[in-house]
């Protein structure tokens, strides 16, 4: 593998009404990637239970269970509750202490970060110190792109810890809600929040989405907006993840901004669009990424 991108943190299982799904931002970054042609290494940690077997042969199934997988045996398999509202919009009951709150930093996942062209990283799996520890050991020895998904899961983060972690990315992703609560102050266009936290972080791009109404990205000391597209909600888990994801492979591929941002709100809507993170993408999806039709 001469390029990829390195998904660091959290796997576990979306536990639904109707049955459980593998999940995880990280995990769900790293397939979309996988869907959209780009190589992938995904780090974190499961347990030696029987829900660890199972999330085990569901990442060999899809060439994400590596030696970056590690297990533990003593922390459980992660299972979260996942509750829809009447929009179908999710929110998460997370238990404490998993498997993936103690990854270790194993000479195997220091290496694959050196060699990474970028690493995605989010906030949910550095609330313990020890998988916050392990990350920044493994930023430092590091060139690669920097990812951060701020994907705020409350009651799991500190301010004092995203502020760490933008400090140390190129890239940031947020939404709305999150821009406003990590921001704030007395600033009131989502334009002027963007140019506070940049002049306060010194990031290279910053992309806030906005749900149904898009995305604006600062990149390169410009503004870009799109005004994503209408669709009936499935659920709306994922799609940050399957936006993200296809911002990442536009970024690394060097398309044009625009372009980028255009197809990212594309994609996140999509999966809007149907149930869990990872729907195979149809042919519209697929022609517009120029990848074959299956």
């Amino acid at each position: 593998m001469s390029k990829y991108v390195l998904c660091f943190g959290e796997v576990l299982w979306d536990t639904f009404e109707d049955g459980k799904k593998p999940g995880g931002a990280p995990m769900n970054v790293a397939m979309h990637l996988v869907q959209q042609g780009v190589d992938v290494a995904f780090a974190s940690r499961i347990g030696e239970d029987a829900s660890g077997d199972e999330l085990a042969e569901y990442l060999k199934k899809n060439n994400l269970l590596t030696d970056l997988v590690q297990r533990d045996p003593n922390l459980p398999t992660c299972e979260v509750t996942v509750e829809l509202d009447e929009h179908q919009h999710a929110t998460y009951i997370i238990p404490q202490p998993v498997s993936w709150d103690n990854i270790q930093p194993e000479v195997a996942l220091v290496e694959s970060a050196k060699n990474a062209s970028a690493i995605v990283f989010g906030s949910l799996a550095c609330r313990d110190e020890i998988t916050r520890d392990t990350l920044l050991n493994v930023l430092n020895e590091t060139h690669a792109l920097k990812i951060f998904d701020v994907n705020l899961r409350a009651p799991h983060y500190t301010l004092n810890t995203i502020e760490t972690l933008a400090a140390r990315a190129h890239v940031v992703k947020m939404n709305e809600d999150e821009a406003a609560l990590l921001i704030g102050g007395s600033k009131h266009s989502l334009k002027e929040q963007i140019a506070e936290f940049r002049s306060k972080f010194h990031t290279t791009t910053i992309c806030v989405t906005r749900g149904e109404n898009g995305a604006i990205v600062w990149h390169d000391h410009e503004f870009y907006e799109s005004p994503g597209l209408p669709v009936q909600v499935g659920d709306t888990v994922g799609a940050g993840d399957s936006f993200l994801a296809t911002f990442i492979a536009g970024l690394l591929a060097n398309e044009p901004m625009q372009s980028v941002i255009d197809k990212a709100c594309a994609v996140g809507s999509f999966v809007a669009s149907k149930r869990g993170a990872n729907p195979p993408y149809d042919e519209r999806i697929l022609t517009l990424l120029g990848l074959p039709v299956k």
